[in-house]
């Protein structure tokens, strides 16, 4: 059997004329342990850029088996109906727009989906959910989420939610330790979504699934792919359940 090809949204660098390279130019890119992470699951993974208006996406879809939604710049909260409380936390519009249609088009093509961080939240808001804007401000009893510093260093405990998808992969572990890199998390859920679990210090939502028939979408707002630590919960299993779901369908 032929290796699972994943498509990969993209982070953007925008025209810049203080960059040296191409400063007029948008750049797109990617973390380099997401890529090896898949890699070493024996995944392909390929970075999908914003595509020309003469090619279709539905078309272009068609030569990959999986879409990983990656981490990186806030959703704008304008995506999901609400003006930026701060100008810091604007997120990247353009951004939104694209991994909506992206999402959108694997959801019409059943492609089985993986949101890593922001990429959770993304799912969230193209099923119509919202996001806090800044959790340890708007959310009471919030803890910090994310730190410039410390930045995957810095860890909290998760609970699973017993009887869901997630804590079916754990084998009912429900209790452990994960990193957390993020200040916006999930408010109001999207459509169909399921709280897999939550984060034992505040309560805040921390992975999801969608609920639908013959369908795979799953959310998780910490990096597996950065945990190295064997005393927290095993990123590989969740790598395992996405591969292994798609390899079952090429099958």
């Amino acid at each position: 059997m032929r290796k699972p090809r994943i498509a990969v949204s993209a982070n953007f660098f925008y025209p810049d004329t203080a960059r040296a390279a191409y400063p007029p130019k948008t750049l797109m890119y990617a973390e380099v342990e997401l890529q090896q992470w898949l890699v070493a699951g024996g995944a392909i993974p390929s970075l999908i850029p914003p595509l020309p208006d003469d090619v279709d996406l539905d078309d272009y879809l068609d030569a990959f088996d999986g879409v990983v939604f990656s981490g990186g710049a806030d959703v704008c909260p304008r995506t999901y109906g609400e003006e930026p409380l701060r100008p810091e936390w604007s997120g990247d519009a353009k951004r939104d727009a694209y991994e909506i249609a992206l999402f959108n088009a694997a959801m019409k093509k059943n492609l089985p989906i993986l949101g890593i961080c922001r990429g959770h939240q993304l799912i969230n808001v193209a099923l119509g959910g919202t996001l806090y804007q800044d959790t340890h401000t708007q959310r009471e009893g919030a803890i910090i989420h994310r730190d410039g510093v410390v930045y995957d260093a810095l860890e909290h405990h998760v609970e699973l939610v017993e009887n869901t998808v997630l804590s079916n992969i754990y084998r009912d572990n429900l209790k452990d330790r994960i990193n957390t890199i993020h200040h916006q998390a999930i408010k109001d859920l999207g459509a169909d979504l399921i709280v897999q679990a939550r984060a034992v210090e505040d309560d805040v939502i921390e992975s999801v699934w969608l609920d639908r028939p013959n369908c795979y979408v799953f959310g998780v707002q910490w990096h597996p792919e950065w945990i190295r630590d064997a005393g927290m919960l095993d990123p590989n299993l969740i790598r395992a359940h996405f591969l292994d779901h798609i390899r079952n369908a090429m099958a």
